[in-house]
């Protein structure tokens, strides 16, 4: 499989090329165009775990992905792919391999087979203060995964500590871990300074952030907008 990432980094799509019997899973409504020979079946589990998925599908929708998943498969050689995410941004292809990945609800675009995507619970505490979900997903095994972001995504290598405003999280490796806290050493200087609460990481390994926050544009557009 290869692939090219087109119109970076404000309305990017990723443009797969698919070997004869190559799939690719992909959210449900992603996909763009596609060539003729390639086959489309639509479940309710990854072609990573092959198992039925009643439970990973009822997972899933707490973390804000659909039930079904879609599976592109190349009937014949030289087949292209286009994906894109619903909300305007980035895509990156991170190569799993070892480590697993955890990836905030709705940055999940498409993986390949060999990858099993689950959800798995952050904390209740990081949840109601971070901005992001109680459930994450996380991917294991070994491939190709396709994040999607809000803005643009820079890469962190993280060895030791590092510090990300909330909201602006799309995936981190498991061998990090982070706990919310105050961006100041008081409470009112993090209020008055106006970042609030961060995500403080701490151990070694890649983590993607996003330029933009979703709950901050949604905030100052809101009252932009007339009333229906």
């Amino acid at each position: 499989m290869q692939h090219e990432i087109i119109a970076r980094s404000a309305a990017s799509a990723a443009q797969i090329q698919l070997a004869d019997g190559e799939t690719v899973t992909c959210e449900i409504g992603s996909m763009i165009a596609m060539s003729s020979d390639i086959n489309v079946e639509t479940t309710s589990f990854d072609r990573g775990s092959k198992k039925p998925g009643m439970l990973k599908s009822i997972k899933r929708m707490f973390v804000g992905e659909s039930w079904f998943l879609n599976h592109f498969t190349a009937i014949q050689a030289d087949q292209t792919l286009l994906i894109g995410p619903q909300q305007l941004g980035d895509i990156i292809c991170h190569p799993l391999r070892t480590t697993a990945l955890i990836v905030q609800g709705g940055s999940w675009l498409a993986s390949t087979d060999g990858i099993e995507i689950d959800a798995t619970f952050q904390g209740l505490g990081n949840a109601l203060f971070s901005g992001e979900g109680i459930f994450w997903i996380k991917c294991t095994g070994s491939g190709d995964l396709f994040l999607n972001s809000f803005g643009a995504i820079y890469e962190v290598e993280v060895d030791g500590e590092y510090t990300v405003d909330t909201g602006h999280i799309v995936a981190y490796e498991e061998t990090l871990e982070f706990k919310v806290g105050k961006s100041n050493a008081s409470v009112i200087g993090s209020l008055l300074g106006g970042e609030g609460l961060v995500c403080k990481f701490t151990g070694s390994g890649k983590l993607y952030c996003q330029s933009h926050n979703p709950q901050s544009f949604g905030r100052a557009l809101g009252p932009k907008l007339n009333p229906r």
